[in-house]
């Protein structure tokens, strides 16, 4: 999020957007209460079709709502830190700005720009949690299938039945899958988000989705050909 709209806490009529990425990321359901005496839904559209004061003006009223808005919608992650918030705040104008012609007019464009903001946030807040952590570390911590074992509270015949599924599971993952196919699912198991693998791996976050649903797709196959169905794992684990 290193690219701002403007650079100053007051844009710049003559600024320019530069970026216009989809927005993606977590679904929120806050819902900030409305601004009293703002602008209607069609006055944001039309002020941000503008490419002069008007769209600085709303702009700058839409960065000082979110900069508000923001902390209380993502409050139980405690203190989020004004660089933080207003760094959301820029890439979620750029966003909103971009798409405004995806909002349908279902909220308050206030309420749809803040969901942007909290994806955008959240996206960050991930990223940031998994940055100093080598994919090697994530992979030592994942729980490989040998290190699982039957539940301590099943009876002795689910105990059996459990015990062959890990296993079949084990031999599955060891020598189905490739090796980008393990660290990418063993990785995914961990929590660590697609995105993270993918910068790890140097590839895209569509390319480990696919490396995942490669994986599971093969573990299904090797399992149903060992005879385990889905119906006989729920009945191992039930």
């Amino acid at each position: 999020m290193e690219t701002r709209l403007f650079a100053s806490p007051r844009p710049n009529p003559e600024q320019r957007l530069l970026c216009g990425r989809v927005p993606g990321g977590e679904r929120s359901t806050y819902a900030p209460r409305p601004m009293q005496g703002g602008r209607s839904n069609a006055e944001w559209l039309k002020d941000l079709e503008d490419a002069g004061a008007a769209q600085a003006n709303a702009l700058e009223e839409l960065r000082a709502y979110l900069v508000k808005a923001l902390p209380g919608a993502l409050r139980s992650h405690g203190p989020l830190g004004d660089a933080f918030v207003e760094d959301v705040v820029q890439e979620t104008l750029m966003r909103a700005l971009a798409h405004r012609s995806e909002f349908e007019g279902r909220s308050r464009f206030t309420t749809w720009a803040t969901t942007i903001a909290v994806r955008v946030a959240m996206t960050e807040l991930r990223r940031r949690r998994w940055q100093d952590v080598s994919l090697e570390e994530v992979l030592e911590g994942a729980a490989p299938p040998r290190s699982l074992e039957p539940d301590p509270a099943a009876s002795p015949e689910q105990a059996t039945e459990q015990r062959a599924v890990l296993r079949a599971i084990e031999g599955l993952v060891e020598n189905e899958l490739s090796e980008r196919q393990r660290i990418a699912i063993l990785a995914e198991l961990a929590g660590m988000p697609q995105e993270e693998i993918g910068r790890r791996l140097g590839i895209t976050r569509n390319a480990v989705y696919k490396l995942g649903f490669d994986a599971r797709k093969k573990l299904k196959q090797g399992l149903e050909s060992a005879g385990i169905d889905a119906a006989a794992i729920r009945s191992a684990f039930a």
